[in-house]
This record gives C-alpha cells, structure tokens and sequence, in this order.
C-alpha cells in the first residue's frame, strides 16, 4: 500500500512540497489522537452503563434491596400465618376455656385493640411505592399482633385467676367423656331411629358396645340409678351448682353403686348396654343445668376431636334455647 504524504503550498516555488515530519512528533501526535478518542468513547461508554445499567455498586445495591424486599415478603406472609394461628387460639379461648368456667368471652372489638389518631406510618413513604407498601403492611401487622397477644396474656391470666379460686366447683362440672367410644350422634331435632318421627335429642350417643366402661365425667352424687322408662338402666349424678349428667341406656351398674353414694370424675360406675328403646348398643349421655337439657359439647370440648365438634356442634335450627354457664346454686 502506498505510503500517504501530506502536502502543502510554497507560494514562492509555486508548487506543492511535502511535509516533513519530525518522528518524535509525529508520534506523540498519534498518541494524543487515539488518546483524547478513547476518553471519549470511554466517558461515552460510562455514560450508558449509568443511565441504562448501573455502576457495579449500584447494581449491588439493587440486588441488595430486591433481596430485603423479598425477605420483607416472606416475613409478611410468616406474620398472617402466626396471626391465624392465635384468632383460633382466642376462638378456644372463648369457646372452651372462657365459657365452660362462666367467664364472659373477650369481644373481637377488644382484641383487635384499633388505635387512632394520626398515620404512624407516614415516614414509610420516602420510599420507593412498593417498598412503602410493603413496610406499612408489615409494621401494621406486627402492631395488631403485639396488641392481641397482649390481649391474649390477659385473658389467660384471668381464666388461671378464676381456675385458681374456683377448684371445687371446676370439678364438679360435666367435663370428660364417659366413655371410650366415638360420638355416633349429636345433639339436636333429628328422626328417632326406632319411632321413626321427628323429635329432640336432648344428649349426644357414643358408639359402645355391651358392657363397656362408663365413667363420672365430674364429682357429685348419685341422684338416681334404676331404670326409667325408654332410657333402660340409667344413672343420674347431681354434681352441684345447678349440674346433672344423666347415662342412659346401661346393662349394669358398678359393684355396689347405690342412690346418694358420691362419685368422682372418672370413676366407673357402670357399663353400657342396650336396655329401653333403643336400635343396638351404645350410650346415650345428657347434661342438664338447672334441669334444662343442654348440648353436653358445651362441656366436652376439652375431650373430643376437632373433628367431632365440628361435626356435632348442634345447629341453630334447634329449639332448646340454652342458658349461660352460672355456678348459682
């Protein structure tokens, strides 16, 4: 290839003489020239990646963030499952605990302990939208559920007060199953299965073949044990302050078992049957308060699956209106 000479013009020889450059110059020349252009391209190249990608720090800073927004995720659904968890520790605590002992339940309103005034969260929004989103979310949360725990601690304090002070009545009350046998019926109107009509079921059936166990589900006394009409065998035990469980449907009593002896929670005091009106084995169980039949679940909660009280918790179609929990006399 030809080397390229640059020229220029001698007016006096009137003619074009080419240039002479000194190598040393010609050089440094060079160097300045690819030198200032790649400034530029680089400054140029810079310029992109900053507006388009980041620096490596702040694309660092970015992963970071995501990173914590993710964890701020996790954290949030972590907060509703704990909070699902202690609604259905209140709920037990109102359903069993609170009102098996006659205490008055803890309304939601009070649980949720709501507090007013002026956005406690106003300084989230410096940030980014979903950033704020998911801090307000979070902290909001994270109040509630202090509150409710907070809420929670004290009713379970009160219901250990009043357990404390009120043992002896406790025990009396209708409290375990009195037979090992699953519950084959509930309480409530339903088709009596020999008379074939409609009509109240005023206990609950567990499934019991002849002769099993049948336990006192709270101390008190035998206030009856004969037979009376379509119950068969039956034993009554008067357990104070207004509580009468009855047991139906009995081959025989405990050894010795007699009118007026005292009996306590647990103890055997006779076996199930098929004595009165019934379609096979199994024992019929009713608890009476202040000689009104109730849904002995009321008091059973603590000694049946969840299952079962689901399944039998009786409906609101049945016409026995129930009265609270008194431990009047």
């Amino acid at each position: 290839m030809a080397k390229k000479n640059h020229f220029y013009y001698d007016s006096e020889r009137c003619e074009f003489v080419p240039i002479e450059y000194d190598i040393k110059k010609k050089l440094t020349h060079s160097l300045s020239f690819w030198l200032i252009n790649g400034i530029v391209l680089a400054a140029f190249g810079l310029s992109i990646l900053t507006n388009y990608i980041g620096t490596p720090a702040e694309i660092m800073l970015k992963d970071e963030n995501q990173a914590l927004i993710d964890q701020l995720k996790r954290a949030e659904s972590s907060i509703i499952d704990i909070e699902n968890q202690l609604q259905a520790i209140s709920e037990l605590d109102n359903e069993m605990y609170r009102t098996i002992l006659g205490l008055d339940p803890v309304t939601e309103d009070l649980r949720m302990g709501g507090i007013g005034g002026t956005d406690r969260y106003s300084h989230f929004d410096y940030y980014t939208e979903e950033t704020s989103e998911i801090l307000r979310s979070t902290a909001s949360k994270l109040d509630r559920l202090e509150r409710r725990m907070g809420v929670q601690k004290v009713s379970f304090a009160e219901v250990k007060n009043y357990y404390n002070s009120n043992q002896e009545r406790l025990k009396s009350i209708p409290a375990i199953r009195p037979v090992n046998g699953i519950i084959i019926s509930g309480y409530g109107m339903r088709i009596h299965p020999v008379l074939r009509y409609k009509r109240m079921h005023e206990g609950i059936d567990f499934r019991a073949d002849i002769n099993t166990d049948v336990f006192a589900t709270g101390d008190g006394t035998v206030k009856f044990a004969g037979r009376k009409g379509t119950f068969g065998n039956v034993i009554e035990i008067d357990h104070g302050f207004g509580f009468v469980s009855r047991y139906a449907h009995l081959s025989t009593f405990a050894d010795g078992l007699r009118t007026g002896d005292k009996v306590q929670r647990g103890e055997l005091i006779g076996f199930s049957g098929n004595s009165g009106l019934t379609e096979g084995p199994h024992l019929h169980y009713e608890v009476l308060v202040r000689n009104r039949p109730i849904d002995p679940l009321n008091y059973l909660i603590a000694d049946v699956t969840p299952e079962e009280y689901l399944l039998f918790r009786h409906s609101e179609s049945n016409t026995v209106e129930e009265e609270p929990l008194s431990f009047a006399d």
